[in-house]
């Protein structure tokens, strides 16, 4: 299981949001080996005034939030950061430096989907990879 949020200036995000969720998808897919049919994005849109980010940065900061079973190895969640940084420059056009990934894990007990524990659940996927 793998959910993402994604926040960010409003007005910037939802000139991008297909596109980005497109591509984070991706990203997951080929580094998480995940189903292409499992897909859990939220848009947090905020307004200037509720958004403050380093100096440094341009209105196209985006920070993104990806909270999964745990089980995944240092590489794979490393190729998955890679993977995003490489890609949503490449696709979407938002710099490194405007770009900030949390992978935040939690034991697969700790989740509650389908009306079963995570721990429960035979899914379709590995998170051992």
């Amino acid at each position: 299981m793998s959910q993402v949020k994604i926040y960010g200036l409003k007005e910037k995000l939802d000139l991008v949001k297909k596109e980005l969720s497109d591509v984070i998808h991706e990203c997951v897919v080929e580094a998480l080996e995940f189903p292409r049919d499992k897909r859990a994005h939220r848009f947090i849109g905020l307004a200037k005034d509720d958004f403050y980010y380093p100096d440094g940065r341009t209105e196209a900061y985006t920070i993104i939030e990806l909270i999964m079973i745990e089980g995944r190895t240092v590489e794979t969640k490393k190729k998955l950061v890679r993977l995003l940084f490489e890609r949503i420059k490449e696709k979407i056009g938002i710099s490194e430096i405007d770009i900030e990934i949390c992978i935040m894990e939690a034991p697969a007990h700790n989740w509650g989907f389908r009306g079963y524990h995570g721990d429960e659940v035979k899914l379709n996927y590995n998170v051992s990879i």
